[in-house]
Formats: structure tokens, C-alpha cells, sequence
């Protein structure tokens, strides 16, 4: 029998929490609440969630806090966090996606919306059917051990910026629009904002370091990945 994906909530407010948690519930998920940073910890270290929903205003650690704090450990930087919070202005958006968060939805949201982007995260977490190691320079990916070296050195890549270069290598000297790399990266999901993958890219060009120039902007077009850097 298939288990039901595990949501921990992160969420110090018992209403929201508890709201979260039937319609979770409900949808197939299997909810876990923590209502601080200490408590998330202590179920992290139990057994670790599919998908992590973090309430930005926390007591003591904060959200932002809290997610570089999970995305620095190696046994909790692949777990998709998708950021909730009441401010919806864009730098806030990009500060809580520069922190590790994969996605953010706004305070208030329908519970469909909040549903479409869990699954959207957990598409975004499958790997890939036929993971073939690609070349391309000096620059090596191995889908099915999940590494990436540039001229024989590792280099450290989440999990959303390893599947966008997974996808850029394979369609290498190609111009990839936004939209088009939403609907590739993230699926069918209309919730998220063309702005997010110019987040992805920067955070992936600087995991690259030296390589980085192998990732082109093509101004008004999108991005390519070329041999060429």
C-alpha cells in the first residue's frame, strides 16, 4: 500500500495550522504540525517530511532562518520547502526564495492553490525517468547519483537548480523561455511567477562559480545553456 505523502506544518498559529491539516487531510497527505523551530527540528530528526510548509513569523527562529538553516544540512537540504506568509511584496518574495524555499504562497490563500503547489513541488522532487549521465566541456551531471562536477571538482546544487540544469544540458545551445522553463521545471502549476525562475538562475549561476559563463542570458528571449563558456 502506498503511503501518503508527509507534510510537516510549520505554523505557530493552532486555527491555520489545524485549517491546513483537515484539508490535507482530506486530499490524501498525511499532516504533522510543529509550532516552532525547535519542534519542527525534532520531527525532522524522526522521520523526514516529503514537502515542509513554513510559516515565515515564527517565534524564535524565524521562517527565512529556519530554511537556510535545513537547506545547510545535508540530510534536510532536498526536502521542498514552500514558504507561507502575509507579505506578498516581491522582495519579500525573492528574500524567501534566496533562503531556500522552492515556492511561496500568500496569506490568504484557497486551499486548491495550496494543494496545486504541493504537488507541484513533489513533481519537481521526482527524478527523472531515464537519468543518463550528460557532458557537456568540462561540465558533468549525473542524474542518477545527483552530482555535478565542473573539471573534475563537486559542486553543491539544490534540488530545483539540479533539475534546471538537468533540463538546460539536454537541450543544450537552445533558447528556453521563462515560460517555457515554468512549464518544464515546475509542470503545469499557474501559480508561480516568471520571476521565480530568474531566482533559480541566479542562485544556479552561482553554484556553478567558473561554469556559470556556460549559462547564457539572451536578452528578451529567456536563457541558454551552451558548451561555449
Amino acid at each position: 500500500m502506498k503511503a501518503f505523502p508527509r507534510v510537516l506544518i510549520v505554523e505557530d498559529e493552532a486555527p491555520i495550522a489545524e485549517l491546513i491539516a483537515v484539508n490535507l487531510r482530506h486530499n490524501g497527505f498525511t499532516p504533522i504540525w510543529a509550532e516552532d523551530g525547535d519542534s519542527a527540528q525534532r520531527e525532522l530528526d524522526a522521520v523526514l517530511p516529503d514537502v515542509i510548509l513554513l510559516d515565515w513569523m515564527l517565534p524564535g527562529m524565524n521562517g527565512l532562518q529556519l530554511a537556510r538553516k535545513w537547506r545547510a544540512a545535508a540530510r534536510t537540504k532536498g526536502v521542498p520547502i514552500l514558504m507561507l506568509t502575509a507579505r506578498g511584496d516581491e522582495p519579500d518574495k525573492v528574500a524567501g526564495l534566496d533562503a531556500g524555499a522552492d515556492d511561496y504562497i500568500t496569506k490568504p490563500f484557497s486551499t486548491q492553490e495550496l494543494l496545486a503547489r504541493i504537488r507541484a513541488v513533489l513533481r519537481r522532487r521526482a527524478p527523472e525517468q531515464v537519468p543518463e549521465p550528460i557532458a557537456i566541456g568540462a561540465l558533468s551531471l549525473d542524474a542518477a547519483a545527483h552530482r555535478v562536477s565542473f573539471r573534475g571538482q563537486p559542486l553543491k546544487l539544490g534540488p530545483t537548480e539540479f533539475k534546471l540544469l538537468h533540463y538546460l544540458m539536454k537541450h543544450a545551445e537552445r533558447v528556453h523561455s521563462r515560460a517555457q522553463l515554468l512549464d518544464k521545471i515546475w509542470g503545469d502549476h499557474v501559480y508561480i511567477e516568471e520571476r521565480t525562475v530568474d531566482v533559480h538562475v541566479k542562485r544556479l549561476r552561482e553554484a556553478l562559480g567558473e561554469a556559470s559563463s556556460m549559462l547564457e542570458t539572451v536578452r528578451g528571449a529567456g536563457y541558454r545553456f551552451t558548451g561555449q563558456g
